[in-house]
């Protein structure tokens, strides 16, 4: 599994519920595009329409070597699942401050792209903190662990 890209955001802004391995649907130059160059997920979002998933502000640059077919770095595109799947992500994602998160991006041991969606509860200003200060608090005890072993 070689990873192109990953959201380091999504963990921060979100409380992470669930994930799923889905495919996604790519034209012409995007997948040389991604073995290349990579792509951003930074204020990427998923969302469930007409009973298909859709991955939103996901760019993959263009190909430099492409010479006539150049797809809109910034286009919706659309995932690829099982009904089932869209069904339970249905439920999911009505209820609110859930929503769906591409966590990363990447190429699996047969060279097809794929991404981890993940369903994540947003987080207010004040869990962020509070994740951040147990973190430094736990870091420092590691750190004070260490040095007296």
């Amino acid at each position: 599994m070689r990873t192109v890209a990953s959201n380091k955001k999504a963990k921060h802004n979100y409380d992470i519920l669930n994930t799923w391995e889905t495919g996604i649907e790519l034209k012409g130059n995007e997948v040389k595009s991604l073995r290349t160059r990579g792509c951003s997920l930074d204020e990427s979002f998923a969302r469930v329409e007409g009973g298909e998933v859709f991955v939103y502000q996901m760019h993959i640059p263009e190909y430099e070597k492409s010479s006539v077919f150049k797809p809109d770095p910034r286009r919706t595109r659309k995932l690829l699942l099982h009904k089932r799947e869209i069904k339970k992500l249905i439920g999911l994602t009505t209820q609110k401050g859930y929503t769906l998160i591409p966590l990363k991006v990447y190429f699996n041991d047969r060279g097809v792209a794929k991404i981890q969606l993940a369903l994540g509860k947003g987080r207010k200003v004040f869990d962020k903190r509070k994740k951040i200060k147990e973190k430094i608090v736990q870091r420092e005890t590691d750190r004070e662990l260490k040095r007296y072993r």
